[in-house]
């Protein structure tokens, strides 16, 4: 019996684009924390955090480093900032110190931007838009103008609708046995 095997991305696209939209949602202003944090939390866990390890686990056993890397990296970003949230002191945190965290994953994610450059257009545009928004969001807790960060919500609603399209297509290509969702490929 052949050893078959089934691509994990589209399970972690999703809990990443997912709980990547609901958060933004917030961030743009669409949503009160107060209305929105107790979803953005459970998501963060379950679907951004669980479902991307998950895929990552499975990217591994697939020997691919390049999804092993991003989907455990992400699946454990939710997780930390879910612990962030949850358990910040009494009288907060520094936005200063969340920023350097924010900035750090731009970093991280842009470095793993280039590693996307010969790969498809739709998972280039994940990882640039999510360099774009991690780096926004780093300068509204920098600087605290509300605005950058109401910016940032709505790029990461883009962000997060991007990676949704390209979990659907590498669902309903597969699924169909032809391009039904494009994604761009990119030649050799």
């Amino acid at each position: 019996m052949a050893d078959l095997k089934a691509n994990p991305a589209p399970l972690g696209l999703m809990g990443f684009g997912m709980t990547t939209v609901l958060l933004n949602l917030q961030n743009a202003g669409l949503f009160a924390a107060d209305q929105a944090s107790t979803i953005i939390l459970a998501m963060g866990v379950c679907y951004g955090g669980l479902a991307q390890i998950f895929a990552g686990v499975f990217e591994y056993k697939n020997g691919n480093t390049f999804g092993t890397t991003a989907f455990l990296s992400y699946g454990l970003f939710w997780l930390s900032l879910v612990a962030i949230k949850l358990f910040a002191p009494s009288g907060g945190f520094s936005p200063a110190f969340m920023g350097c965290y924010l900035f750090l994953w731009g970093l991280f994610t842009c470095y793993m931007w280039v590693g996307t450059w010969k790969k498809n257009r739709a998972l280039q545009t994940v990882f640039l838009t999510l360099t774009i928004l991690f780096w926004l969001l780093a300068v509204g807790d920098w600087t605290g103008i509300a605005l950058i960060t109401r910016i940032a919500g709505f790029e990461g609603i883009l962000c997060g609708l991007s990676a949704f399209y390209l979990a659907a297509a590498e669902v309903l290509n597969e699924a169909k046995g032809r391009t039904v969702l494009p994604v761009g490929v990119v030649k050799p």
